[in-house]
């Protein structure tokens, strides 16, 4: 096995997704930004992702759909970049495993988020992965994601291979990383640990640490 991708959020982030709260005052910044009024029922499906209600509201409002979309993708990214700086989400303490894993193969990251908080967390944790790839900041990059293969297949096609192994900590990880063709690990974190492991999971992992021991598993 010689290409290994991760997920970002439970993986490498503490928590499973970006705090609602993020989105809630992106959305908010977006609208300022456009001059948009919209009323207090409009503004609360604006700070969500019911993309229907948004197309509908925006039409509504003569608002830009993409340009909307776009400020609220970027704010909700300077939200992020500035809860993981100011230390308001942790990092887990196992990612320095994926560190060692650098030297040894091909590693990549591959999330439902932001592709510019993708770009931001590769930085802020000091991974140098071979490829990094998270959501494009238009609405038909967010209906792209997980559990549709789309961006696991394009960072496969990027780096030049069809086989591997991804390392999530959901089902809709597992059942992404199967659709792309490739091995699948189940890693266990403190907010999945009652949820059964996918049956179709190739492994189930306790910490990123044993990842080492899986690649180093002799091919049969």
């Amino acid at each position: 096995m010689t290409t290994v991708l991760f997920d970002m959020d439970g993986v490498i982030l503490e928590g499973p997704r970006t705090d609602p709260q993020v989105y809630a005052d992106a959305a908010d910044a977006a609208l300022a930004e456009l001059d948009a009024e919209p009323t207090p029922a409009q503004r609360r499906d604006f700070k969500n992702h019911d993309t229907e209600r948004i197309r509908a509201y925006c039409e509504e409002l003569e608002v830009d759909l993409a340009r909307f979309w776009k400020l609220k993708e970027t704010y909700a990214s300077s939200g992020t970049h500035d809860r993981l700086r100011s230390g308001e989400r942790g990092i887990y303490e196992d990612v320095g495993a994926i560190r060692e894993l650098t030297d040894r193969t091909t590693t990549g990251l591959v999330t439902n988020n932001r592709h510019e908080t993708a770009e931001f967390v590769a930085e802020f944790v000091g991974i140098d992965f071979d490829i990094v790839r998270g959501r494009d900041p238009t609405l038909e990059g967010y209906e792209r994601r997980k559990p549709a293969p789309y961006y696991l297949e394009e960072a496969l096609a990027d780096l030049g291979v069809s086989d591997g192994l991804y390392v999530g900590d959901s089902p809709k990880d597992v059942v992404a990383g199967r659709a792309a063709g490739l091995e699948t690990a189940f890693l266990r974190r403190s907010h999945n640990r009652e949820r059964e492991c996918p049956p179709n999971a190739t492994y189930e992992l306790e910490s990123l640490a044993e990842v080492l021991s899986v690649i180093d598993e002799p091919v049969l």
